[in-house]
């Protein structure tokens, strides 16, 4: 919230407006350190509705996560072959040539393979590349897959061990996490952090979690794996949205203590997708976490929407077309008397949680069939009409009422040439 606002000359305090409940948790949202890691270029790309965009497009994501404070980014899985290796050398290149304040880090299998390829094109650009070496740690893809527990600890000392010899920095990333057993976290996790590894990822990968079972893993996690260890490992949360929860537990995850979260530019990713970074910014930045400019997020997401073809909705939140736009009577006379008292605060917030204004948008007002006169009237005077003129008001209102949608801009203008040109002609 802001401190002392104005209605009409008049001093508000804009606190005294709004009682906030999100605060009672006693969680200190303006004190959080954590750090945004973006994988729209890599998990992301795995949606199999997803277009892989050209390398331009990839360097134009790149720049708008560091004008959005993203800290660090995945930026491929060169393991998958020439194409995307190519691709990785020319994002970790932009990230050096232009000074891009992100950490890139890339996904391997926890095989040296994967790892290889990461290596040489870290000393090839001059650049720290963090190997994100992953492998499945539930019961039920163990059976799946016909794994061992020894038979996985021989794969990860091989291809840890690789990876810190080459001078690179490791994370290490359970696949499953959330539906791992307890003892194998311990040992696959205290295995990769006794190699080198100073990351650690716990992964959803099915998004099977709610946000007490991500509480709960990430305090397992701290207190029995990472403090026990006596290194200092960070942790990092990374969730899918298969039930719908992904930002829910990513917000979860920052509550219980991770040092960085994973997300994705509209939610893209593997089946119905990975956290939306975008929502995520916008609820870290009004919960006072995400202390950065958010003025280039409607860039982001069109860019995602028109580039990897991920469809943007009419009623997405803060980006969609519908986010500040109603038709409605009700709000709409709440909103129009918040700007009459000559309060731009106000007028953001009185039937929004959201301040458009702080991500480039604006208040729209529209005139549909549940809308009121005051409708009509903004609506006149905001397309350079008299709203007083009584003929203009009842011709617009009739026709929302036996409309079956909201009145079009175009449409509205039609009738109002045609109401003229029948009065002209008397």
């Amino acid at each position: 919230m802001h401190g002392a606002g104005s209605v009409k000359g008049t001093a508000v305090d804009e606190a005294s407006l709004i009682h906030d409940w999100n605060t009672a948790s006693g969680f200190e949202w303006q004190h959080a350190t954590v750090v945004l890691n973006d994988e729209t270029l890599r998990d992301g790309l795995q949606s199999p509705s997803a277009i892989d965009p050209t390398i331009e497009v990839k360097k134009r994501f790149l720049h708008l996560m560091a004008e959005l404070g993203i800290g660090a980014a995945d930026i491929g899985l060169p393991g998958a072959g020439q194409q995307v290796q190519e691709s990785v050398r020319a994002l970790a290149q932009e990230i050096v040539d232009a000074k891009l304040p992100i950490e890139p880090n890339c996904a391997a299998r926890t095989v040296v393979a994967d790892v290889e390829p990461i290596a040489r094109i870290s000393q090839e650009v001059g650049v720290a590349i963090e190997a994100a070496t992953f492998i499945g740690s539930s019961p039920i893809r163990q059976y799946a897959e016909g794994w061992t527990l020894d038979r996985m600890l021989q794969t990860i000392e091989k291809a840890v061990s690789f990876a810190v010899k080459e001078g690179l920095p490791v994370m290490f990333v359970t696949e499953d996490t959330t539906r791992a057993q307890p003892d194998t976290l311990k040992t696959l996790y205290g295995a990769a952090i006794q190699l080198g590894a100073r990351r650690i990822c716990l992964a959803d990968t099915v998004g099977h979690a709610t946000p007490d079972g991500v509480r709960n893993l990430v305090r397992f996690v701290r207190d029995e794996i990472v403090q026990p260890s006596g290194v200092p490992v960070k942790i990092d949360w990374h969730g899918h949205r298969d039930r719908g929860l992904g930002l829910a537990n990513c917000l979860a995850a920052i509550e219980s203590g991770v040092d960085r979260v994973h997300a994705t530019a509209l939610g893209v990713g593997e089946r119905v997708g990975n956290a939306e970074m975008d929502l995520l910014i916008v609820n870290l930045h009004l919960l006072g976490a995400h202390r950065h400019d958010v003025s280039a997020l409607r860039a982001y997401c069109e860019l995602a929407a028109q580039t990897v073809g991920v469809p943007l909705p009419e009623n997405y939140p803060v980006i969609g077309g519908d986010a500040f736009r109603t038709g409605t009577g009700v709000h709409a006379a709440a909103i129009i008397k918040a700007k009459k008292k000559g309060d731009d605060w106000l007028a953001d917030r009185v039937y929004s949680s959201v301040p458009a204004h702080t991500f480039g948008a604006r208040q729209v007002i529209e005139i549909s069939p549940v809308s009121g006169m005051s409708n009509v009237k903004y609506w006149l005077a905001e397309h350079g009409y008299d709203p007083d003129d009584e003929q203009l008001c009842t011709v617009l209102f009739d026709k929302a009422k036996t409309a079956d949608r909201v009145l079009g801009e175009i449409e509205c203008r039609e009738l109002i040439d045609h109401l003229r040109e029948e009065s002209s002609s008397r």
